[in-house]
């Protein structure tokens, strides 16, 4: 009954796993097609050794020495050699020295198999290889319970380190001055004697003295005697000659 169908018979019924009804028993079919029951999976083997008759009377074993192998393989560009022709040749962007590897070629040389053998290195007849063993833990030292008190030992040290340490920078600091201290020992500034004015003029200051202090007025007009050399105007008040 499996293979009764009713009505048209469409190929997306075979080929749509979304059409294709599971059958009882097996597996739904995901409409891929197989081959026949002839067909042979994986790669076709092409050597021909002659069986096993041929492996028990004799061993057929390549004869090609190491110098025909090489002789026949094909030798590889030396793209290096390229590259360094054609900076030699003044080539430098990528486009030129493209085109001076495709109108050349450099074959890199064929080293034979006993050439690249490299002979042994010849070790010392007492090397021991691997990791050294580590040296055994004493047992009398875990019995006795030595580590934790070198350990303890050890902490108390630095806790006598750090208190002595701590000692010496309080024998050491300075008292803070406080605000009493510091107007006990400052002096009142004497006031120099001042020129005698109308008392309506005491309190009224110069109109046209705009420093704080001698002193700072000096240093103004010693700035602006050295920058006057750089300045427009007969003074050398003027603005700044270097652009």
């Amino acid at each position: 009954m499996e293979g009764v169908h009713v009505g048209v018979v469409r190929d997306s019924m075979l080929n749509n796993p979304l059409l294709i009804r599971p059958t009882l028993g097996k597996t739904k079919s995901r409409g891929l097609p197989c081959p026949g029951p002839d067909f042979v999976y994986g790669p076709v083997t092409t050597v021909h050794d002659g069986g096993v008759s041929e492996a028990i009377s004799s061993w057929h074993t390549p004869s090609l020495s190491s110098s025909n192998s090489a002789r026949y393989r094909k030798a590889e560009r030396d793209f290096v050699a390229l590259n360094r022709e054609g900076v030699k040749s003044g080539l430098v962007t990528a486009k030129e020295l493209q085109q001076y590897r495709a109108t050349h070629d450099i074959r890199r040389p064929i080293a034979s198999k006993d050439a690249r053998r490299s002979a042994p290195a010849r070790l010392p007849q007492d090397i021991t290889f691997g990791v050294s063993t580590r040296p055994s833990t004493p047992i009398s030292e875990l019995m006795e319970y030595k580590y934790a008190q070198r350990w303890l030992e050890e902490q108390q040290a630095k806790d006598r380190a750090l208190l002595a340490r701590q000692h010496k920078k309080v024998q050491l600091g300075r008292i803070q001055d406080t605000r009493t201290t510091l107007l006990r020992k400052s002096r009142p500034v004497e006031e120099a004697p001042s020129v005698w004015k109308l008392p309506r003029f005491q309190q009224i200051g110069p109109a046209l003295d705009t420093f704080r202090d001698a002193e700072v007025r000096k240093r103004a007009m010693a700035a602006h005697y050295s920058e006057s050399a750089a300045r427009r105007g007969l003074l050398g008040q003027g603005t700044y000659t270097v652009d």
